[in-house]
This record gives structure tokens, C-alpha cells and sequence, in this order.
């Protein structure tokens, strides 16, 4: 089978085990970065030209796009996908999983427990929001913010108005949820590929930190899920279309709640925290879907 990563980071571990356990599994695999790619558009014939030359024959996809790039890097998922060509992880379900205020519209009307949050245009009260939510303490996040970036607690309805209208000033957008205090400083990650839990995680925050962020020196342990929390995880993917997809929730006294799902997991810290080759599971779900079926060569 031919099998293209799209990635700008070829280096990167998520990218690398990807690659080496394709390749381990007698697949052809190579890395595309896909801001290199170009689209051409004409009736009957989606094309897409690697630098000067024509990508064909590519049996399946694996996107890694980050969130800096998502609207050119789902721009590339759509036209392989016009091309015929089988793709881990939707161009639409990506988009819906991205954009965090519609990730949340959407798994609340499933019935997902989630974090109260509240969200307004910047023209609304700060007070307004702190409100709503049940009062302080509160986390403040913006709505483009990744690794914990852009996510802030804030104790006091002084520091919570303080940092609103600071970002409001700056023309971001944020979301205000209320904090779980039971949780701890802590959060779970599970890692779903086609509709199994092949993986989960528990993440502790540093001393002093509540972010349960590994990039923010958070521990992790492995750990296996509660019943509930795997119907959670498992339903939350389901619910954006995703195949592959990192569901981030907090333990909480009234069961799980839901961070965010991430359409483009890391591999790293599951993998090496849990035992598990996530990567191989990927391939595994691509070898089953199309059932083994190849291309001659993979041709740029």
C-alpha cells in the first residue's frame, strides 16, 4: 500500500513512528509537507502538484496538520479526498474538531457532560460571562490557543475582568468555562482509532500549574478507563467523524467531562507513557478499511 503522512515536521516522533512502522509493515511511505502542496482545480480532474510534479498513485493519507495551518492543510485532505484517495482523518471532521466553540455545540447536544462555558462576541460584559459560568475561580481560554497556550485560571472576578478585557483588547476570542476543582490539576487522555479506545493516560500538572499539559512538564501514567469514561471518549469521537482523534476530559464528581478532542494527537507521549504503538494501530485501521488494496507506486 502507498501510504503519504501529511507533515511539516518530518522529524517529529509522531511523524517518525508513523513512518517506520508503515514501512516495518511492508507498505510504501513517504512525508509530504502539505504546505508544499499546490491544488489545481478543473472539471472532472482535482490535481495536486507537488512542487512541479503530480502526486498519483496514493493509496491513503495520514494528515498531521497542525493548528497554525489548518485551513490550507483541510484545503489539501479535500482535494485528496475528490481524488479518491482514503483519508485517516476528514477533511470536515477536522474542521469541526478544530474549532473549539463548535466542538463543544456539538457534543452538548449528544448529552457529553462537558465544563459550564460561556462565550460572547467581544462587544459583551466580562461580568456577563464570570456570571454565567457560577462565578470565580474560572479558566479563561482563547479559541485559537494549542499545548495549553492561551489558557488561563483566574481566582478573582478582578483577575478574571482583568484578563478578558485584556484579550478582548487584542481582538481574540475566548471561551470562559468553570473550574473543576476536584480534578486536581489533573486529566485524562484517550486515544481513539476507528471507534476503539486503543490507548489512555492520566496527566498530572506540575506543582503550581493546573495545565495537565505534558509540554507544560506534566506527568503521565497509564491508565484504564471507567466504563463511562470510555463510552465518553468513544462517543466524542463519533459525534465529529473522527477516526483517529485525542479525547482530553477531566475526572470530575459528576463524571466525565470533556476538554477538547484533538484531530491531530501527538504519538509520543501515549505511546511511551502506556506501552502501546499507537502508530501501529493507525496503520492497522488503514490496512483494514481498504482491505489490503495497493497501488504500483507512489509517484511525484
Amino acid at each position: 500500500m502507498n501510504i503519504a503522512i501529511l507533515s511539516r515536521g518530518p522529524g517529529l516522533y509522531s511523524t517518525q513512528s508513523l513512518l517506520h512502522t508503515g514501512l516495518r509493515r511492508g507498505h510504501h511511505v513517504r512525508v509530504l509537507d502539505h504546505m508544499r502542496c499546490n491544488i489545481v482545480i478543473e472539471k472532472d480532474t482535482p490535481i495536486i502538484y507537488y512542487g512541479n510534479q503530480v502526486l498519483t498513485n496514493i493509496d491513503a493519507i495520514i494528515p498531521r496538520i497542525g493548528a497554525s495551518v489548518t485551513f490550507y492543510g483541510t484545503a489539501i485532505i479535500r482535494q485528496f479526498e475528490l481524488m479518491g484517495v482514503y483519508t485517516a482523518t476528514n477533511s470536515d471532521a477536522l474542521l469541526r474538531s478544530r474549532d473549539k466553540l463548535r466542538c463543544l455545540q456539538l457534543l452538548s447536544t449528544a448529552g457529553l457532560g462537558m465544563p459550564k462555558t460561556a462565550f460572547s462576541d467581544h462587544s459583551g460584559s466580562s461580568e456577563d460571562l464570570i456570571r454565567a459560568v457560577g462565578g470565580c475561580p474560572i479558566v479563561i481560554k482563547l479559541l485559537s490557543g494549542t499545548h495549553g497556550m492561551g489558557v488561563v485560571l483566574a481566582a478573582t472576578k478582578q483577575e478574571a475582568v482583568s484578563v478578558i478585557d485584556a484579550f478582548s483588547s487584542l481582538k481574540e476570542r475566548v471561551m470562559v468555562q468553570e473550574f473543576i476543582k476536584e480534578a486536581s490539576g489533573t486529566d485524562i487522555r484517550a486515544f481513539v482509532v476507528d471507534g476503539q479506545v486503543v490507548a489512555a493516560m492520566k496527566r498530572r500538572a506540575q506543582p503550581g500549574e493546573f495545565r495537565s499539559n505534558l509540554h507544560r512538564g506534566a506527568t503521565a501514567i497509564a491508565i484504564k478507563l471507567t466504563a463511562e469514561e470510555e463510552r465518553t471518549a468513544l462517543e466524542a469521537a463519533r459525534i465529529l467523524g473522527l477516526k483517529v482523534a485525542g479525547v482530553d476530559m477531566l475526572p470530575s464528581d459528576r463524571g466525565p467531562l470533556v476538554l477538547e478532542v484533538n484531530p491531530s494527537p501527538g504519538l509520543e507521549g501515549i505511546s511511551k507513557t502506556t506501552g502501546v504503538n499507537v502508530a501501529a494501530k493507525i496503520i492497522e485501521s488503514i490496512e483494514k478499511d481498504l482491505g489490503g488494496e495497493t497501488s504500483t507506486n507512489i509517484a511525484v
